[in-house]
């Protein structure tokens, strides 16, 4: 019996294929649509073994090599056997889809895959200029990790014995009105030997929480709102899986003076008016704490801004600086004397210009 044939798909064929081979049969040749029919309860039980070694990588293997499709007690019988007109087939209340529940359990009962942890998040303040150096930060982090107890398998090692609900069949049979279906013992799995039991410091997940230290390097330039990745402190992975990553979300305090765009930081100076009129040198202050000379030209305007190169903040992606751009603001005296007055009464009569009329 070519079993392929009896699912009528190719040698090729797919996972999916197969899937909608088997369904498209089952539909027609099950024998809950079929009462009393033998031989479509026979059909079914061929095409139930073929989709059953055909859906399983490595039966399909075998047999596609022409060796047996499993071992005896390697794996659990699972489907349709036949009719019980006998007294005790006296169930009649299955319906069509509890069979088919029943008939495809095994299928759905597959391992789980392995699952990357999940990412967790944490912000941390810090000051001005903490970011424009760098700096550590000691962080405490809570997450799922694998259990020491069971090494992340969530069940304690039991002594081998055969299980008592199937006496070490690894199948139990069930009725259902006149028809006998065999699956997998819910009790071991079909193993036929006694399940390990749910490890009780994980419940059974495999993972525990615990809070750990983590050193967390925060690199110049950072800017607010800016994550720093740590890699694989995160949650632990599932069955295997690789661990999730630790994201620290920077959350910078603002500067009195310094304002930050990009990686450009802007300064307001407050300058005198005798110093924008006739130009000076004025010492401002820099974010790494330092100072800078700074040339102020004759006849500076208030808004007038200046730029001194690679004085702003580290770029993060290649550490590139910024520029410092310093804006002028210009201030007048808060109290003027009589001869402060008089000498700009007769700066106004020198130069007469009518500075709100419009310039071309």
């Amino acid at each position: 019996m070519d079993l392929y044939v009896v699912l009528g798909v190719s040698h090729g064929a797919s996972e999916a294929e197969i899937k909608r081979a088997y369904r498209r049969l089952a539909r027609r040749y099950h024998p809950d649509i079929n009462p009393g029919d033998r031989m479509a309860a026979a059909r079914f039980r061929q095409i139930l073994e073929a989709y059953e070694t055909l859906i399983d990588p490595a039966r399909r293997s075998r047999y596609d090599a022409g060796l047996a499709t499993e071992e005896h007690g390697s794996r659990p019988t699972s489907g349709f056997e036949g009719f019980d007109f006998s007294t005790r087939g006296s169930d009649h209340s299955a319906t069509f889809g509890d069979l088919f529940a029943e008939v495809l359990t095994d299928r759905g009962a597959r391992r789980r895959p392995s699952e990357r942890g999940a990412d967790l998040h944490q912000t941390v303040p810090l000051a001005f200029e903490e970011t424009f150096s760098g700096t550590m930060r000691t962080l405490t982090v809570t997450r799922r990790e694998t259990c020491r107890t069971c090494a992340g398998t969530g069940r304690t090692r039991v002594s081998p014995g055969p299980c008592l609900g199937c006496q070490g069949s690894g199948s139990v049979r069930s009725v259902r009105g006149h028809m006998v279906f065999t699956r997998s013992c819910p009790t071991c799995g079909g193993t036929g030997q006694q399940r390990p039991r749910p490890c009780e410091p994980c419940g059974g997940t495999g993972q525990e929480t615990r809070s750990e230290t983590v050193q967390v390097r925060i690199p110049p330039g950072t800017s607010d709102g800016e994550r720093v990745r740590v890699p694989g402190k995160g949650n632990a992975g599932l069955q295997g899986g690789p661990p999730g990553d630790l994201y620290v979300t920077a959350q910078v305090a603002p500067h009195p003076l310094f304002r930050r765009e990009g990686d450009d930081l802007h300064l307001v100076l407050p300058i005198a008016i005798h110093e924008a009129a006739l130009g000076a040198r004025i010492d401002v202050p820099t974010p790494d704490g330092g100072s800078a000379r700074l040339r102020v030209p004759p006849g500076t305007q208030s808004g007038q801004r200046f730029r001194l190169r690679d004085r702003g903040a580290a770029s993060t992606r290649d550490g590139r600086r910024g520029d410092l751009i310093i804006e002028a603001r210009l201030m007048l005296p808060k109290v003027l004397d009589e001869r402060s007055k008089e000498l700009l009464r007769e700066f106004g009569r020198i130069n007469g210009e009518n500075v709100r009329e419009p310039r071309g």
